[in-house]
């Protein structure tokens, strides 16, 4: 009882304060003394532990390494398989850009740069038809596993899921990839499972994207472990103190019974994905869209107007804590803010990736209207990306009133971005990077992926960079990769 009237950060301040002020002359005769034992006894422990299976058996898949993936964006880079799946799921995750589905995760940056890295070091390069198969494999764990808990329905509060569900899509698709059997599969689940698991409290930091990093990580390296016959609990899906310890109101279900001849029904047949316009957590979508229409009805009514006539902003949003920010001070902030969304799109009518910048962020314009927004949360505006909507009220100093609500934003999965609109996305995004002939290879190569018998290509595009290539041997590589490419379905 006594904690909750500490204000919450200061418990943690007392840790962080500890930690920066400890010395040596703070050490105790009996604390170095029982210190010591402890050491002693845990290098010994330790020694001995080098002659049992585990430790041989992940020596072994350490040692295995000798073939590098590609990093992304990266030429001339390569990592060891695992490390090249933590990196390039940062990268996804990043800026909060990747896809979202329903309930709540970010499913495809967990399993594709698991998959891609994996792919690449194998012997036969599979098809692209089997790497389909294994990335939808991954998407599939994730989306059964969320449908065995009704919380997991809402906007997340304790774990965040792409480390929860995440990192057992990435052993899943793996696993599929290397064509494991039921038995090591279910292993590469179970030992998926002891790496599963990140606090909420990290979102809106650099943290975050480690979060999928490490899920892409994870759950490759559990394949590989399970390849080399480390166990697990084989009841690991079915146990309260197994998945089931993060959700408290876990209920599985087998899935249906699968033969080389039945119809399997995909959870992604009946769930569509959201794909961002711009690159913030998914809520703030329905805000900048209410937002725009505000500001186009304030405008159109009032052309020669100043935004600073605004006198107050009245967001009606869902009740979530680690997106109510009303004064972000960083980029990650700023994109899990209620208000800092609101405001930039009634300042610009739009929000884009510049708008996450230093520049943008420290406009006294901006500022200034940050102070006048009031968030109120309705009781029928529920904590889920299915349910919630946003209003927004905009009260000018001459007392006129702007209102609008969005529902569901376009991107949303009830109202998908056009295959244009994505192509024009993807465009964007990876032109920062690649040049325009790898960037329609890529578009070329993902299109035809279904009849491809090779998909290499698709990763060999990943690991260019127009910015770290000289001229003449970037032309050189995009030619020989643009005719190896077409040439691979001719």
């Amino acid at each position: 009882m006594v904690l909750f009237s500490i204000p919450f950060n200061e418990i943690t301040e007392s840790f962080g304060a500890a930690v920066s002020c400890l010395s040596t002359s703070h050490l105790t005769d009996e604390v170095i003394r029982r210190s010591k034992r402890m050491i002693l006894d845990t290098l010994g422990v330790g020694l001995l532990g080098t002659s049992t299976p585990v430790f041989n058996t992940v020596l072994q898949c350490s040692q295995q390494a000798l073939e590098n993936s590609k990093v992304w964006g990266r030429p001339g880079l390569s990592l060891p398989p695992q490390y090249a799946a933590f990196v390039n799921g940062v990268a996804v995750h990043s800026m909060d850009f990747d896809d979202t589905w329903h309930p709540a995760t970010h499913p495809s940056g967990a399993v594709l740069p698991a998959v891609l890295a994996l792919a690449e070091t194998l012997p036969v390069k599979p098809s692209g038809l089997e790497l389909l198969l294994a990335f939808n494999v991954g998407i599939e764990v994730q989306g059964r596993l969320l449908r065995f808990s009704k919380e997991a329905h809402n906007i997340p509060k304790r774990f965040h899921p792409p480390a929860v569900v995440g990192v057992m899509g990435s052993a899943a698709a793996t696993a599929k990839l290397l064509g494991l059997p039921a038995a090591q599969s279910i292993a590469a689940l179970a030992i998926a499972c002891s790496s599963a698991g990140a606090p909420m409290a990290n979102a809106a930091t650099q943290t975050k994207p480690l979060h999928m990093g490490n899920a892409a990580r994870g759950g490759l390296e559990a394949t590989r472990l399970a390849l080399l016959s480390l166990e697990g609990n084989t009841q690991i899906l079915d146990l309260e103190s197994g998945f089931g310890a993060f959700y408290p109101d876990y209920v599985p279900h087998p899935l249906a019974e699968v033969t080389p001849t039945s119809h399997y029904r995909w959870v992604l047949e009946d769930q569509n994905i959201a794909q961002k316009r711009f690159p913030a957590h998914l809520g703030m979508h329905w805000v900048a869209d209410a937002a725009i229409e505000a500001r186009a009805k304030f405008l159109d009514k009032c052309p020669n107007a100043d935004l600073s006539q605004i006198k107050k902003i009245t967001l009606r949003v869902p009740t979530s804590r680690y997106v109510d920010c009303p004064l972000p001070v960083s980029e990650h902030q700023a994109r899990h803010s209620f208000q800092f969304n609101c405001c930039t799109a009634l300042l610009d009518g739009e929000v884009t990736i510049e708008t996450f910048s230093k520049s943008h962020m420290n406009r006294s314009a901006l500022k200034e209207m940050l102070l006048k927004v009031q968030l109120e949360n309705p009781q029928d505006n529920h904590s889920s990306f299915e349910k919630m909507y946003c209003e927004i009220a905009v009260e000018t100093t001459q007392g006129e009133m702007f209102t609008a609500r969005c529902n569901t934003f376009y991107g949303h999965w009830r109202k998908p971005l056009s295959h244009e609109d994505l192509v024009r996305k993807f465009r964007a995004n990876a032109s920062t990077v690649l040049s325009a002939e790898v960037v329609e290879g890529i578009i070329y190569t993902v299109d035809h992926l279904d009849t491809n018998q090779d998909c290499s290509m698709l990763w060999s595009y990943m690991h260019f960079n127009k910015h770290m290539m000289h001229r003449d041997e970037c032309r050189s590589s995009q030619c020989n990769a643009s005719l190896l490419n077409r040439s691979t379905f001719e």
